[in-house]
């Protein structure tokens, strides 16, 4: 497999919040309390407040809270002011004083509430989950025009969360927070063209959408833009220019842009090979979880390519990676233990491994599967299994199962190296 592609549509709530609220704009006769509180907690994508609005990082967030503790006061029925009083108090990772103030201010009009406070029933952050309740807030924040509410509301309707899944309602209020100039919609829109989802796949229109989000700093879109250069769709292949987009993500931290770049110094893609370097970028993205990062970590350990060759330390990863929810990792540990490499014989874990992968439908894991009940590893010889397991491989195109299963048809005896190892990324 080539380096992840698209990030996953929907960030951390942090994410949302960093890229700034907006709300409706405040009165002309709004009392110095208001303004106080405006100018500590308000946020460049509010309404009134485009050139004074501040980044959620940016808030010294105990100057705003009783800069807006003062505001409420003086105006206690204020839906606008709760909102930013409980911005201030999530700046500060005090849940327990902001929700129920995002909660009184998304019953009433604050829109910035409607997008917080609809993110968090969604994700279950610092609330129990409830997605119905969270899109209605969302649904009711984007119609008032609020980019945030339009672009979490997109999401919800990407990723089947409180509604209905609606490809063409998801690319529709990603558009609308897009045009707004909020870089992660216009992100998910590139998204969105790449895949032709709710919208005809243009992979032009998806580089277009993409730099406009690396225009404004969008730490995704720089590896959404990479792996479209990359990868060479709608334009010609750049790796070199794919390289120095995912470095910059890279940089941030971004686990995926660790990931992809070091599949570049791996292969010497766009980069001079260094497989040392690989392993330290597949390190740092590993380090934050990502399953696919530890399963192309193991691989170095496996073959010792870039470090110390460490049998152990490549079955921890693996597995890992393959709890994770990357199975071609699971397949590749299923082969340890199978093959005795680094390790004794399990034929038990072997099957269990292999079957994870299987079962998810990884056409290597088929085939090996097929493998296992032909040769009778662990389990007693059953032909008819190992010919469905080798079909089911084969109707995905895997040409060793489309050879094992032509094998199997013209002799029902021997059977030679019919197991596969996933040795990509």
């Amino acid at each position: 497999m080539k380096p992840i592609g698209p990030v996953a549509r929907r960030t951390t709530l942090m994410a949302f919040l960093a890229a700034g609220i907006f709300v409706p704009a405040a009165p002309a006769m709004a009392s110095a309390t208001f303004d106080a509180c405006a100018a500590e907690a308000a946020s460049q994508y509010e309404v009134g407040y485009e050139s004074t609005g501040r980044e959620i990082w940016d808030i010294n967030t105990a100057t705003a809270i009783e800069a807006c503790k003062k505001a409420l006061e003086a105006d206690p029925d204020s839906s606008q002011l709760k909102g930013w009083l409980a911005r201030a108090y999530f700046a500060d990772g005090n849940y327990e004083d902001a929700v129920p103030l995002f909660e009184e201010a998304a019953e009433g009009d604050s829109v910035v509430a409607q997008a917080i406070f609809g993110d968090m029933l969604i994700t279950g952050d610092g609330v129990d989950v409830d997605m119905e309740r969270g899109a209605e807030f969302l649904k009711r924040g984007a119609e008032a025009g609020f980019a945030l509410a339009q672009n979490s509301l997109g999401l919800s309707y990407d990723f089947a969360e409180g509604v209905k899944q609606d490809y063409n309602e998801a690319a529709r209020w990603y558009r609308a927070a897009a045009e707004q100039g909020m870089p992660k919609a216009q992100s998910n829109l590139g998204l969105m063209y790449q895949d032709g989802l709710g919208v005809p796949q243009d992979y032009v229109a998806a580089a277009a959408w993409f730099q406009l989000a690396v225009d404004a700093g969008d730490v995704s879109a720089h590896v959404n833009l990479g792996k479209l250069i990359q990868d060479g769709l709608g334009q010609k292949s750049d790796p070199k220019r794919a390289a120095e987009l995912y470095k910059v993500a890279a940089d941030e931290g971004d686990m995926y842009g660790q990931n992809n770049l070091a599949f570049l110094y791996e292969n010497g893609e766009g980069v001079k090979q260094d497989l040392k370097k690989a392993a330290e970028l597949y390190e740092l993205a590993a380090e934050q979880g990502m399953a696919l990062a530890k399963h192309n970590l193991a691989l170095l350990y496996e073959d010792g390519r870039g470090v110390t060759q460490d049998y152990n330390r490549a079955i921890k990863l693996y597995r890992e990676a393959a709890e994770g929810g990357e199975m071609r990792a699971a397949v590749n540990l299923g082969l340890l233990y199978m093959d005795g490499t680094g390790t004794d014989v399990d034929y038990a874990e072997a099957l269990k491994w292999t079957e994870m992968a299987a079962d998810q439908g990884q056409p290597i894991g088929l085939n090996n599967m097929g493998h296992i009940y032909e040769n009778g590893l662990g389990v007693p010889v059953d032909e008819a299994k190992a010919k469905d397991y080798y079909e089911q491989s084969a109707a995905q195109g895997y040409d060793l199962a489309i050879d094992n299963l032509a094998r199997l048809n013209e002799a029902t005896s021997g059977s030679g190296n019919t197991s596969g190892k996933t040795k990509t990324k």
